[in-house]
């Protein structure tokens, strides 16, 4: 970011640096949302020596509140406000968090909440939700525990009242007969205070049956288990490790035998081998157990949404599993049989703990956050958890991270900064670019790897881009790599400089002159107000062909080398017939001036060409040549706001404009 900063026309004395809007609201926003957890914090803050002081990472992370702030500005592309904003921020903390503002909960629950160190499961939904929007979803998860297990009056029918940790309100469930051999006896394991993990719910509202809402009965329903309860561990090891993965035979099984099974779950996902026989749905859950041999445990159809119930790292117990051939399962692999879930298996986790790390807040955060935290009481560590790998995730970090907090093993990592080389790498497996990022402490590499193509629209040199879901970790050259996979679902990809709503949106840009842009030295959206100089002395209006994935131009090789056309930018060829994929886009120098008779030498390609000229390309095309010739001095002193991007002098792999300065948007006023 040192570097000089393109050559604008009049030299230019100015050396003040622009405030980021954008910076400022996301740490205002934050105070707004949450300002009672920034008073807790202080005041456990003072109490402590500063040079020791440690903030837990709660209320809403910077980068959920900078993902939320650039979502809503893509969504309304013709400008938010502040009101609407805060509104939209503090709805969704809202619903995201409402289970912990209940209020009063069973006894029980309170007791348990003590020993609770797990991590709450993706899916997962409160009580006091499904009351509030008299509905449930199938895939929903239920973290519940037993508060109460009876048989109906006059009946043989079992109904489990389950209430959660984050809801005041408890809801029954009628409990599925595959069930009812565990709270049968007097010491059955499914009674009062166990803790258990219930998916694929139907819900009975209140206008279908009684005067409240209760759960039919479902198949899907796991049993908690903790190590450290004497009475767990005790049933944990005459239960369920009565057999290991070795003393499986499947022709034992075909005679009647039946195992328990204890291992680690070591992973989640899709099946690797494709169907032979069908076409249904399928999940593959790899299991490792005490002697270290793997087995699969598949679940069909329906039985998917049970993988929602689990997470790598947690033990499984499986009492009475089902033992399918590879051949009646339609499955490839080296192993003789697979495990499946069968009309009578019972299923038992041992969560993984949550584990946590204390990380030290860089000197660098103090520098460039504007946290009311950080700037009124100093801290210098948060704590954050780690995810089933042992990475430390920052999702829920409370200040920006920085590309000085890139290091070995982290995770949720999200960076603001100006993009300075970008390049596909034909070399990778799949569709891979390797970016270079940029912010106020370094520079770093990171590799995006993309479903099927580039899909994050026109991306150049000096765009502002937000990137959050990014993980780190190091190569065996001992090198940091930092990793981006569009298919994480809490991966997030903005370049704010090609964002509308920013032009429109006066609570996340200040208005600036050429003056002050030019010696800008942070990652900022560069908003100016000018109007187009001598524009019918600038060099013709030309119009090319575009590649509409990536808005990068297109070569196209002579006729008598075939006439392919190429984009450089994704590394593809074209034909002439790419439909859709192939458009014509305006190419345009243009000389900008401000009030201050400042002039600033530019281009501009796409939308904001477009924009600026009042015309589509085609339709220019579509003129006469002497009306092409005329059109410039249309717009000649007509006023703009646009958004500047400089890419000057930043990379090796592109070939550069003739200006370093790009109108990445614009809006006639």
């Amino acid at each position: 970011m040192g570097d000089s900063i393109g050559d604008p026309l009049i030299e230019i004395d100015d050396k003040e640096e622009v405030e980021d809007p954008f910076l400022a609201f996301v740490d205002y926003a934050r105070a707004v949302i949450s300002p009672e957890q920034d008073e807790i914090e202080e005041e456990e803050v003072r109490k402590k020596n500063p040079s020791e002081t440690t903030a837990e990472a709660s209320g809403p992370g910077w980068g959920w509140i900078a993902s939320r702030v650039l979502k809503t500005c893509t969504a309304y592309s013709s400008g938010v406000t502040a009101a609407i904003l805060l509104s939209d921020l503090s709805q969704a903390w809202h619903e995201q968090n409402k289970a912990g503002m209940s209020k009063k909960k069973p006894e029980l629950i309170d007791q348990l909440n003590k020993s609770h160190r797990r991590r709450r499961l993706a899916n997962t939904v409160t009580i006091d939700s499904i009351y509030e929007k008299n509905f449930l979803s199938m895939n929903s998860v239920l973290e519940a525990v037993v508060i109460n297990a009876d048989l109906l009056p006059g009946t043989n029918i079992f109904m489990l009242t389950l209430g959660d940790f984050w809801s005041s309100n408890t809801i029954d469930l009628y409990l599925h007969r595959r069930y009812y051999e565990l709270v049968e006896t007097p010491n059955g394991i499914l009674r009062k205070g166990r803790e258990v993990l219930i998916t694929g719910c139907y819900l009975r509202t209140a206008r279908e049956g009684c005067g409240t809402p209760r759960l039919l009965p479902t198949e899907y329903l796991v049993i908690l288990l903790d190590e450290d309860e004497e009475e767990d561990a005790i049933f944990i090891v005459a239960q369920l490790c009565s057999d290991t993965f070795s003393s499986v035979s499947l022709g034992d099984f075909n005679n009647g035998t039946s195992y328990s099974l204890y291992a680690r779950i070591e992973s989640i996902g899709p099946l690797e081998s494709e169907l032979k026989f069908s076409t249904a749905h399928r999940r593959q859950i790899a299991l490792v157990d005490a002697d270290g041999v793997r087995l699969n445990f598949i679940l069909w159809g329906e039985q998917v949404i049970v993988a929602n119930l689990m997470s790598v790292g947690s033990m499984l117990g499986l009492e009475r599993p089902y033992i399918s051939s590879l051949e009646e399962s339609a499955m490839e692999g080296k192993d003789e049989f697979c495990l499946e879930y069968g009309s009578a298996t019972h299923l038992y986790i041992v969560p993984s703990t949550l584990q946590e790390e204390t990380v030290c807040v860089s000197l660098s955060q103090n520098q460039c956050q504007g946290s009311k935290l950080l700037g009124s009481v100093g801290v210098s560590q948060v704590t954050l958890p780690r995810d089933a790998e042992g990475c430390i995730d920052f999702s829920n970090y409370p200040f920006g991270t920085n590309i000085t907090d890139c290091r070995d093993k982290t995770t949720g990592i999200s960076l603001y900064g100006v993009v300075t080389d970008i390049f596909c790498d034909p070399n990778a497996t799949g569709v891979v670019f390797s970016l270079k990022i940029e912010d106020t402490t370094g520079a770093i590499w990171a590799r995006l790897h993309f479903n099927s193509y580039w899909s994050l629209g026109r991306l150049g040199l000096g765009h502002v881009v937000y990137v959050s879901g990014l993980s780190c970790k190091t190569t065996k050259e001992n090198c940091l790599e930092v990793l981006w996979h569009e298919e994480n679902e809490k991966a997030t990809f903005i370049n704010l400089s090609c964002l509308p709503a920013f032009l429109t949106s006066s609570c996340l840009h200040k208005v600036s002159t050429l003056s002050q842009i030019s010696k800008q030295r942070k990652p900022a959206i560069n908003i100016c107000r000018v109007k187009l100089d001598e524009i019918d002395q600038c060099h013709s209006i030309n119009t090319r062909l575009s590649h509409s994935v990536c808005g990068h131009f297109i070569d196209e090789d002579s006729p008598l080398h075939g006439g392919n056309l190429h984009c450089s930018f994704c590394r593809v060829t074209l034909n002439s017939n790419a439909g859709s994929e192939v458009v014509r886009t305006f190419h345009i120098m243009i000389t900008l001036a401000d009030e201050e008779t400042t002039k600033l030498y530019s281009w501009c390609t796409g939308q904001s060409a477009s924009a600026i000229l009042q015309i589509s390309p085609d339709e220019f095309c579509d003129l006469p040549e002497d009306y092409q010739l005329m059109y410039p001095s249309s717009s000649e002193n007509e006023w703009f706001l646009v958004t500047l991007a400089n890419g000057g002098g930043r990379s090796s792999s592109h070939e550069m404009e003739a200006t370093c300065w790009e109108i990445t948007r614009a809006l006639k006023i």
